[in-house]
């Protein structure tokens, strides 16, 4: 563990110790953690069949992690409307989804810091991931949801051990709510924490291993907040200055169109997300209207070269059925990102011949209702 690792707020330049556990800086922005060195092939824990391979590039050494056998998902080269792209298949988590990554690492360093009890806010998959890993961890999770949220998708953290608690209003009133409760319970928000990022940094670690130690040119995001995107920065930027790969990929942001304001903050060529009126959206786990961490997000989309793409509801709904007519059930939030690769594809940004990933975040068993819904089924 590299002993200068700390909490660094990207506004200021301040830094905090990383041993005493916070969410925010003292002027109330997000916290990253200091750039790391990264690690090599030979630092790789190959007896570990999960992200804990990589522990070696974590800010905190871990004595007892808290896992579940998450990561090391199936990478699988498909074809796809004439050409082929290889499809990262996250859904193979415990909870369903690749939250999995951030909470593991996130509560694991959390617990050995002497935090007992943690609360989120979310409208699906990352509560269900933090409640999903405060039990197996042993720690009390109050999870917070906007009233609308479908009980499918609160049974997961319920039947976890989870305390739910309905938010009236949008998703976020929601989010509000939760800041203003993190006075009386300590704050593991997927879209604030940190170290939430430094378990996502491992789906980088995890293609350069999968691609034989080489990095793809192209990974095709579904996005709302952006921590896989910022993971995947975190995580190639560390394997560039190690010097184990040549470049950076291109890492694309897909938002629905109903809900992209990141979209619409690099379409400006903004610093920052541009505020959107949010429409629904199939794509509901992407519809975030005010991402915490935009600056950074559109900052790492144009470090790597990659961008943004906005996607209509209709191709939402075709790349779903698509892929699920293929062998890849999927919820619709991630069948964008596959709807996205052939836009890019004919728009020339992903040339024939590349490398391309296509990050397929979460399984379809979790928006069965709504994909039965589309097939003319539901009740």
């Amino acid at each position: 563990m590299p002993p200068s690792a700390a909490y660094l707020d990207p506004a200021t330049g301040a830094t905090y110790p990383i041993e005493t556990p916070r969410w925010r800086s003292e002027t109330g922005g997000p916290l990253m953690i200091t750039d790391l060195p990264g690690i090599g092939r030979g630092e790789i824990d190959t007896a570990k069949r999960s992200l804990w391979r990589y522990a070696a590039a974590l800010p905190v050494a871990v004595s007892d992690p808290v896992s579940l056998g998450e990561g090391c998902t199936p990478l699988v080269h498909r074809p796809w409307r004439g050409g082929h792209a290889h499809f990262k298949l996250e859904w193979f988590a415990p909870s369903g989804s690749f939250k999995d990554r951030g909470a593991s690492v996130m509560l694991s360093i959390l617990r050995q810091q002497g935090i007992a009890a943690v609360l989120e806010d979310s409208s699906g998959n990352g509560g269900a991931a933090v409640a999903t890993y405060a039990a197996a961890a042993g720690m009390r999770a109050k999870i917070l949801v906007p009233a609308s949220t479908s009980p499918a998708k609160t049974v997961q953290m319920r039947a976890a051990g989870a305390a739910v608690e309905l938010v009236p209003g949008t998703r976020q009133d929601t989010a509000d709510a939760a800041v203003r409760q993190a006075e009386e319970i300590f704050y593991a928000s997927h879209n604030w924490q940190a170290h939430f990022l430094q378990g996502t940094k491992t789906l980088a670690y995890e293609l350069w291993e999968d691609l034989g130690f080489s990095a793809p040119d192209a990974v095709i995001i579904p996005c709302g907040a952006g921590s896989n995107i910022l993971g995947c920065d975190i995580g190639f930027s560390e394997l560039l200055r190690r010097g184990e790969i040549a470049r950076l990929p291109r890492l694309y942001a897909v938002q629905p169109a109903h809900c992209a304001p990141l979209h619409a903050g690099f379409a400006a060529g903004a610093d920052d997300f541009v505020p959107v009126t949010p429409r629904p959206t199939l794509a509901e786990g992407a519809s975030i209207a005010q991402p915490v961490r935009g600056r950074e997000v559109l900052a790492a989309l144009r470090r790597s070269g990659g961008g943004t793409v906005a996607v209509s509801e209709a191709a939402i709904e075709a790349a779903l059925m698509e892929l699920a007519r293929t062998g890849l059930y999927v919820e619709p939030t991630c069948a964008m990102a596959a709807a996205a690769l052939s836009d890019l594809t004919a728009s020339g940004a992903i040339r024939p011949g590349e490398t391309s990933v296509v990050v397929l975040t979460g399984t379809g068993i979790k928006a069965t209702p709504r994909i039965a819904e589309l097939l003319g089924l539901a009740p």
